[in-house]
């Protein structure tokens, strides 16, 4: 089949969750012979369209920026990019077009073009916003409901990452039985051969430096930690509109000693810093799925995350088993973590569940749900 994945950020040169998904996936979809095609931003410099990996990867337009100054994002941008998308794929003939629902505009582009080729869309739904809209906007909130919920319509080949999201895609009004769930993955293979890092540290954190992502609730909680041990490390890798207040927290806490701030790398290099970290904290209370908790636990690490409605990582731990889950304070999640940094044999039991629990998500077993959904719906 020739499959196009359409999102705006294309992985390395941005990286999140969703960018890593679509490039394994494309990596391994080519490895079962099929021909794929990324569609998103020009971040690189040279010809629009390069060969990477076997993927033909298409740059069709520039993003000014990514984030409004309150560091929400710009909703321009990925209205221009909805444009641009469909002006370079009504160019070629896909067997199947791939789009994931946030943020929204290119969907309606993959739409057209499906109606017009015949061509099948899938459409991939990472998170549910519904109300949280609201808080991210306040009252022009609104207009991200309606968008939301006009794009649960545009097709019925819908596949969710979790149960969670599901379930508010259902709230949401689509029909149950137009969605099918396919976890995102870890290749497991490529972790286990990836070396430690020389940078050693007791907890850890990589992601996005955003609100809703609570790094702040994570450093005052190192804080409280620090009474039971004077020089504990913590590693925080990732870029976003939070950063400097956060250093600004690290330094009013005197924990420049404690907590090291480095910028976006390759999820390879991310693997390493796990592997020589003894945990991971999550805070989050928005996470579709949360890809880096599996991740994290393929390395090794026992997870700490969040109770919160919006958090589906918190359904992929087991308290005592690869992690715990707990309430949104620094007392609890300092608790947390000082009973993994007290117990070395609670600690190891619960890294060789971790293991154990990312296989569950291995490459292999979950690309080839998805690819046999590409394969039925363009047999529909």
């Amino acid at each position: 089949m020739k499959i196009a994945l359409i999102y705006d950020m294309i992985y390395p040169y941005t990286i999140g969750g969703a960018e890593v998904r679509n490039y394994s996936l494309a990596k391994r979809l080519i490895e079962q012979g099929h021909e794929v095609h990324l569609y998103g931003v020009k971040l690189w410099k040279g010809p629009a369209v390069i060969k990477k990996d076997g993927i033909f990867i298409h740059g069709i337009c520039r993003y000014q920026q990514k984030y409004n100054f309150k560091g929400n994002r710009s909703i321009f941008e990925p209205i221009k990019f909805s444009f641009y998308v469909f002006k370079s794929l009504i160019k070629e003939k896909f067997d199947i077009i791939d789009c994931s629902a946030f943020p929204y505009f290119p969907a309606f582009s993959c739409k057209l073009y499906s109606i017009l080729r015949s061509t099948p869309l899938v459409i991939i739904w990472h998170e549910v916003w519904r109300d949280y809209w609201y808080d991210y906007l306040g009252w022009r909130g609104i207009f991200g409901v309606i968008i939301e919920k006009i794009v649960s319509k545009l097709t019925k080949n819908i596949i969710s990452v979790s149960n969670k999201t599901k379930n508010n895609l259902v709230k949401l009004g689509v029909n149950r039985k137009n969605i099918s769930v396919v976890n995102n993955w870890v290749d497991i293979k490529e972790i286990k051969v990836i070396a430690k890092s020389k940078v050693k540290s007791e907890i850890i954190y990589a992601g996005r430096l955003m609100k809703h992502k609570n790094i702040d609730v994570l450093i005052k909680s190192v804080y409280l930690a620090k009474k039971e041990f004077p020089d504990i490390k913590t590693v925080i890798i990732g870029n976003g509109p939070e950063k400097a207040k956060l250093k600004a927290l690290t330094r009013m806490l005197g924990l420049e000693k404690n907590i090291e701030f480095m910028d976006f790398m390759l999820k390879e290099e991310v693997y390493g810093f796990m592997k020589s970290s003894k945990l991971f904290v999550l805070p989050s209370i928005l996470e579709g799925f949360g890809i880096i908790v599996i991740e994290a636990n393929a390395c090794g690490l026992p997870v700490i995350t969040v109770k919160h409605e919006r958090n589906a990582s918190a359904d992929l731990i087991k308290d005592y088993d690869n992690g715990f889950v707990c309430n949104l304070s620094e007392q609890n999640i300092a608790e947390k973590i000082i009973i993994l940094l007290k117990n070395n044999k609670l600690r190891e039991s619960m890294s060789k569940k971790s293991i154990q629990n990312a296989e569950n998500y291995d490459i292999i077993n979950t690309v080839a749900k998805l690819e046999n959904i590409y394969k039925q719906c363009s047999k529909n």
